[in-house]
């Protein structure tokens, strides 16, 4: 029972929040004034059909009075004509004739008094009607002119968000620019170190390793064999010459220089 109560809660405040989204002040207030005004169109009509009953009535005592005259004369003639018995058949008509004026008279003063009564009432309703019209007219300028704002300040308020969305992009290509130029970074230094090649020129086998190991310590080998050579060739003349020095007793400095084609040939 409780879970229904809550539900039936929150459904009637889903609607009301609907129904105030969708509620304009303005048509609310024209649909009270023309409820206001219809009522008073009924309150006419009522003291229209009051005064037409009371005109009615007003119309049948007349007409009363005017039967009632009548027969008061004839009865007047009727005894001034010896005859007594008609005279007193008018007077006996006369009087029933009474009887209904009574009657008329009492309901013409009812009728009376309510007309005055509903017609005091649709004065009163036509002056609320006339203030009620005038202050709706005040509340439909005021709601206007506000919304107006508010729908200026809504501008303003788009315009401030949308520079704020604009910023918040920049940021966001800014740090992706910064991200992405540190990561070129990062992917040159790999390169540079050769941490890379692996994954570029795929896996290697032991083997292949291995002779590329062999290739290269060979290669060492060679280019040492060749400095040796080198050296040594350099320094052969220098120990010729100190030879023959040492032998005629010169010394190693004031011996002649030997041709170089004469040294190659020694060798």
């Amino acid at each position: 029972m409780g879970v229904m109560k809550r539900v039936t809660m929150v459904f009637r405040a889903k609607a009301n929040k609907a129904l105030d989204r969708l509620e304009d002040p303005r048509e609310t207030l024209d649909y009270s004034y023309q409820t206001q005004l219809e009522l008073l169109q009924k309150v006419r009509r009522g003291v229209a059909d009051v005064a037409t009953s009371r005109k009615r009535v007003e119309l049948q005592i007349n007409q009363l009075n005017q039967q009632s005259d009548k027969l008061d004369r004839q009865a007047r003639d009727s005894l001034s004509a010896g005859r007594e018995d008609l005279a007193r058949e008018a007077l006996t008509r006369k009087a029933g004739l009474q009887t209904q004026l009574t009657d008329l008279n009492t309901q013409y003063a009812s009728l009376q008094g309510e007309e005055e009564k509903l017609t005091a009432a649709s004065q009163r309703l036509q002056a609320k009607v006339d203030a009620f019209r005038t202050r709706k007219e005040t509340i439909k300028a005021t709601y206007t002119a506000a919304e107006a704002q508010t729908r200026i300040n809504e501008a303003f308020t788009g315009i401030s968000e949308e520079m704020s969305d604009v910023g918040l992009a920049i940021q966001r290509a800014e740090d992706k620019t910064a991200q992405m130029q540190a990561r070129a970074g990062a992917i040159d230094e790999l390169m540079a170190s050769g941490a890379l090649d692996d994954v570029v020129s795929g896996p290697r086998d032991d083997i292949q390793a291995e002779l590329d190991r062999m290739g290269a310590s060979t290669g060492v080998d060679g280019e040492l064999a060749r400095m040796k050579a080198e050296l040594a060739q350099s320094s052969a003349p220098l120990e010729i010459e100190g030879n023959q020095g040492a032998a005629d007793g010169q010394p190693a400095s004031a011996a002649q220089p030997v041709d170089q084609g004469q040294a190659g040939d020694a060798q």
